[in-house]
C-alpha cells in the first residue's frame, strides 16, 4: 500500500501543524501521496487528485479531522472497497481510530502491513413520492426522518419485510446501523450495538405513547416508512446531511447496502476503550 489519498479538514486548527510530520514520515516510507485539496497537496508535496478519482489511483485513504471528515470520505469511496483510516485532529471520535500523536505509528503500520481491515455495514435508502423514485442515498451512521422547523407531530406507518409494525404519532424516526448506534440513536434512548452485530436500529423520536421502545431488526430486513399525516414537509437527513423534503404520502425504503465501508485500524484498536473515553462508560465507582 504505497499510494495514499489524504483528505484534511482544514477547519481544524491543528491540521496544518502536523502535516509536516506526516509528510516527513510518508517520504521515509516512500509513499506516493495524493490530496483532494490544492493547498494541502502543496504542503504535503502530494499530487492533487479530486476525491471522486481516488478509486482510480490509491490503495488506502486517510481522513484527517473528525468523524465528519470520515463520513465525507466514506460517502465518496463507498463502492470502491478502498480501506479508510481516520486520524483525529480534535477530541476522540467514534470513527477516527488514530490520534494525532500516533501518526508515526499509523504510517509505520501501513508500510509494514501490520493493521486490520474491518467492514462496517451501510444502509441504502430509496425515497418515493407518489410511487415515483425521487432518489437513493447511502448512510454509514443513520437515516433520520423528522419534522425540522415545525413543532407539529406527524404520523408514520412502519413496516418490516412487509409486515406492519405500527402507526406512530411522533416527532420522527431514526434508522441506524450498528456503527451509528452511538450517535443520534443513542441520544434518543436507543441501545449501543457493537459494530460486529448485523442489525439495524429503529428509534421512534418522542412517540406519543408509553408503550413504544427502540427496536433492533436483522440487517437483512427491508424497512418501509410511510408518512400518513404531516402538517409540513419532513426533512430526510442522511449521516447528518439534510437531503430531501418529503411530503405527506411520501415513503422511504431502507435496507442494507451491498457495499460496506472498509476501515483500516491499528491492531491494538479497542472499541470498548473508545466507548469508555467518549461516553465515560465504565463500571460502578463504589
Amino acid at each position: 500500500m504505497k499510494k495514499i489519498g489524504v483528505v484534511v479538514n482544514t477547519k481544524r486548527t491543528r491540521a496544518k501543524g502536523i502535516l509536516s510530520e506526516f509528510r516527513r514520515i510518508s517520504e521515509s516510507h516512500g509513499f506516493q501521496l495524493h490530496a483532494d485539496n490544492m493547498e494541502m497537496a502543496r504542503i504535503l508535496d502530494a499530487d492533487y487528485l479530486p476525491i471522486d478519482e481516488f478509486s482510480k489511483k490509491i490503495d488506502v485513504a486517510i481522513a484527517m479531522g473528525g468523524d465528519g471528515t470520515m463520513l465525507y470520505v466514506v460517502r465518496h469511496l463507498r463502492a470502491s472497497g478502498i480501506p479508510i483510516m481516520g486520524i483525529n485532529l480534535g477530541s476522540l471520535g467514534f470513527l477516527t481510530s488514530v490520534g494525532d500523536s500516533e501518526i508515526k505509528k499509523a504510517l509505520d503500520a501501513i508500510s509494514n502491513q501490520k493493521f486490520k481491515i474491518v467492514q462496517r455495514e451501510m444502509l441504502s435508502c430509496q425515497i418515493y413520492e407518489n410511487d415515483k423514485v425521487l432518489g437513493q442515498e447511502y448512510a454509514l451512521n443513520d437515516i433520520v426522518l423528522g419534522w425540522g422547523t415545525s413543532s407539529h407531530i406527524v404520523t408514520l406507518l412502519l413496516s418490516v419485510d412487509g409486515e406492519p409494525v405500527g402507526s406512530f404519532m411522533c416527532d420522527g424516526i431514526i434508522i441506524s446501523t450498528s456503527t451509528g448506534s452511538t450517535g443520534h440513536a443513542l441520544s434518543a434512548g436507543g441501545p449501543i450495538l457493537h459494530p460486529g452485530i448485523k442489525g439495524i436500529g429503529i428509534n421512534v423520536i418522542c412517540p406519543h405513547t408509553l408503550g413504544s421502545r427502540p427496536l433492533v431488526v436483522p440487517s437483512s430486513s427491508l424497512i418501509t416508512i410511510e408518512i400518513a399525516n404531516a402538517a409540513k414537509e419532513l426533512i430526510l437527513s442522511v449521516d447528518g446531511q439534510d437531503e430531501y423534503h418529503i411530503k405527506k404520502g411520501g415513503k422511504i425504503e431502507i435496507k442494507r447496502s451491498t457495499h460496506p465501508a472498509n476501515f483500516l485500524q491499528l491492531r491494538d484498536y479497542s472499541y470498548f476503550s473508545v466507548l469508555s473515553k467518549k461516553l465515560h462508560w465504565r463500571g460502578s465507582s463504589i
